[in-house]
C-alpha cells in the first residue's frame, strides 16, 4: 500500500513508518513545514491546504496529528489549542480523502472517550463518559464524518497508555521508579489501559489491512491493571520498591483538571474489537509490555 500519514514524526507515527516500511508499504509523511526529502508533502490545516499531489495513489490515510495533552494546567486556550490540533486536521483530512475516494482512514481517539467510569469494563459499544477528554475525543471522532459519508472505511483508534523504550510515559515514570521514588497515584484503584507500542503500531497495520475492522477500536491491552497494580508491576520491572502515594488532592493543586482526568481518572478498557477481528497481542499481559519497554 501507498499509506499517508499525519504526525509521522511522534512516538507513534515514528514506529508506525519505520513498520511499514519493513513490510513493504511506502509511506508519505506530511509535514507542516518546507518538505525536506522526497517522502515528504507540505500541509496546512488552518488553512485547509494539503499540497498538490499527495494524495495521488494513496491507498490509505492515518492520522495522528495532535498538541500533546501534557505538561501544564488546561486553561480555556490550552484547551483550545488542545482541540484545535486535532479537530481542524481532521476535518482537512477527511474532506480530502472524501475528495479522492481514499478506500481508508485510520483515525486515531483515546480511552478517554470513556471519561472515569470505574471499574466498570468498557469497550466499543460503551457510551461516552463525561469530562472534557470525552468531549474532545467525541469532537474527533465526529471529525472523520465526512469521509465515512462518502464510503471510506473509517477506523477510530482508541488508544490508551502506550509504553515504549523510549518516550511516551515510561520516559516520565522510569526515572522515578529507579531512583525508588515510584509510588501510586491517589488511592491507586483506578484502572490504566495501557498497551506496548509494538501492539500499538501493530493494531493499527492490522486495521489498515483488515477489511472488517471499521469504527471505534480500542487499541489497549487485553488485561488492564489498576494504578496500584500498575505500580507494583514497574517498580518490580526496575528492581525498585515503589511504596510511595502521591494525595490526589495534590496532583489537583498542582495541574487542575489535567491531574484528575490524566491520572486520576480511569478506564478498564477492552480491546473487544480487535480481539473479534482476531488480533494476536505481541504482548498480552501488563509484565510483558514492561518487560519490552524497560
Amino acid at each position: 500500500m501507498r499509506v499517508l500519514i499525519a504526525g509521522a514524526s511522534g512516538l507513534i507515527g515514528t514506529s508506525l513508518t519505520k513498520r511499514l516500511r519493513g513490510s513493504g508499504h511506502e509511506v508519505v509523511r506530511l509535514v507542516r513545514r518546507e518538505e525536506r526529502s522526497s517522502d515528504e508533502r507540505r500541509w496546512d490545516p488552518p488553512a485547509g491546504e494539503i499540497a498538490d499531489g499527495a494524495l495521488d495513489g494513496v491507498d490509505a490515510v492515518v492520522n495522528l496529528a495532535g498538541a500533546p495533552l501534557l505538561p501544564g494546567r488546561w486553561s480555556a486556550a490550552r484547551k483550545q489549542v488542545l482541540l484545535d490540533s486535532r479537530v481542524e486536521p481532521t476535518e482537512v483530512l477527511a474532506e480530502a480523502v472524501a475528495e479522492h475516494g481514499i478506500p481508508v482512514l485510520v483515525n486515531a481517539s483515546a480511552v478517554g472517550y470513556y471519561g472515569d467510569p470505574g471499574p466498570s469494563l468498557v469497550d466499543e459499544s460503551s457510551p461516552v463518559g463525561r469530562g472534557f477528554l470525552a468531549e474532545l475525543c467525541t469532537a474527533w471522532e465526529g471529525a472523520t464524518e465526512t469521509a465515512a459519508t462518502a464510503g471510506t472505511r473509517v477506523v477510530r483508534v482508541r488508544t490508551g497508555l502506550v509504553l515504549a523504550r523510549k518516550g511516551g510515559l515510561l520516559d516520565v515514570l522510569r526515572p522515578l521508579f529507579r531512583l525508588g521514588l515510584g509510588g501510586k497515584l491517589g488511592d491507586g484503584k483506578q484502572y490504566m489501559p495501557w498497551i506496548s507500542l509494538d501492539d500499538e503500531v501493530g493494531a493499527i497495520v492490522f486495521a489498515l489491512e483488515n477489511e472488517s475492522l471499521s469504527g471505534a477500536v480500542n487499541l489497549s491491552g487485553p488485561q488492564p491493571a489498576t494504578n496500584e497494580a500498575f505500580t507494583k508491576a514497574l517498580g518490580h520491572a526496575v528492581h525498585r520498591p515503589a511504596f510511595w502515594q502521591v494525595p490526589g488532592f495534590a496532583m489537583k493543586i498542582a495541574l487542575g483538571q489535567a491531574a484528575e482526568e490524566m491520572a486520576l481518572f480511569g478506564q478498564r478498557a477492552m480491546p473487544k474489537a480487535l480481539e473479534e477481528a482476531g488480533y494476536e497481542f505481541r504482548h498480552p499481559t501488563l509484565e510483558d509490555a514492561l518487560a519490552a519497554a524497560t
